[in-house]
């Protein structure tokens, strides 16, 4: 903003300090919404499609709410320790990469600043203009180090990321979108709860894709309808494959009966 610039054309070092930890934390805080929408996600479908499967095959409330709950609670445990340790080992694995840049820069800096200069001028500089960024900023290691693990390797040396608590937003989040489509088999028979749980669980899964349209840029109704579509062919084909195969398989009513 212009009240934090100088008449020299410089900007306050604390504002910009301030406003970068902001944005760092508002990129933190999108990562967790994208886990938490994930999860739910994965969560509703799943338990979606296997209430459906068992309540079209046996009719019975009782198979239903183990099979939902059984789902449900493997789902939150296998989500979230999926999700920590797809995350631990995808650090693990960044914190090799940057070890292995950081003995570039001790060993063969000059080698570590011609990197630098091509991938500047790759980008668009000139190649006197990148030749005399990469010398500047070669003139400390710490620096050269950060900029050759973020442009060569996509990376943060400083990255915060916590794996402990994605992994609890991710697990929190499928059993609370998993409760979603198991709710109306509580209070409806079976063959209504179905056509209930298809319908709640469609309309959680549009309004989900709509609040995600606030930080994807993208349209409300179209990235509703899109995550909408996805649950009801879920719902919709797990009921059918549940009344449709036994009666295919000649046991229709054996198991219901």
């Amino acid at each position: 903003m212009r009240t934090h610039e100088t008449r020299s054309g410089q900007f306050d070092t604390t504002w910009l300090a301030e406003h970068l930890e902001q944005e760092r934390r508002q990129a933190n805080i999108l990562s967790e919404i994208r886990e938490a929408i994930f999860g739910a996600q994965d969560g509703l479908t799943s338990v979606l499609a296997i209430v459906s499967t068992v309540g079209g095959a046996t009719g019975q409330p009782f198979a239903v709410l183990v099979a939902g709950f059984a789902a449900m609670v493997g789902g939150i445990f296998s989500m979230a320790a999926g999700e920590y340790m797809s995350s631990k080992s995808q650090r693990e694995i960044f914190e090799a990469q940057i070890a292995s840049e950081a003995v570039e820069v001790d060993e063969r800096p000059g080698e570590a600043q011609a990197e630098v200069a091509f991938m500047l001028q790759r980008e668009g500089l000139s190649p006197e203009s990148a030749r005399r960024v990469a010398r500047e900023v070669a003139t400390s290691k710490q620096v050269l180090l950060k900029t050759m693990v973020e442009k060569e390797l996509g990376l943060s040396v400083d990255d915060d990321a916590n794996v402990l608590r994605g992994a609890l937003v991710m697990g929190v989040a499928y059993g609370l979108g998993g409760l979603v489509p198991l709710l109306p088999y509580f209070f409806l028979n079976v063959h209504t709860a179905v056509y209930v749980s298809v319908s709640l669980a469609a309309v959680t899964l549009f309004g989900m894709g709509a609040v995600k349209s606030r930080w994807t840029g993208r349209g409300w109704l179209i990235s509703g309808l899109e995550i909408f579509a996805v649950g009801a062919f879920a719902g919709i084909a797990g009921y059918f494959f549940g009344t449709l195969l036994p009666a295919a398989l000649g046991v229709a009513g054996v198991v219901g009966g």
